[in-house]
């Protein structure tokens, strides 16, 4: 999936984003509106890991949707 997919499609995956990482609010899924780099800045802050694991956590997250 690329970057416009995602951003065009958010709505729908907003849940499967929160199913991944739970420790992501609503307030954090409407501000990251899809684009994927807010996405891993969020991840990384809300669940304490680098950005680069936040990274590949994402990119699966991507591959696999």
């Amino acid at each position: 999936m690329n970057r416009d997919i995602m951003e065009g499609n958010w709505t729908e995956f907003k849940g499967k984003v929160q199913q991944q990482w739970g420790k992501l609010t609503d307030d954090d899924l409407e501000r990251i509106m899809g684009k994927k780099d807010e996405l891993v800045g969020k991840v990384q802050e809300r669940h304490g890991i680098a950005k680069d694991q936040a990274e590949r956590e994402v990119d699966d997250f991507i591959a696999r949707m």
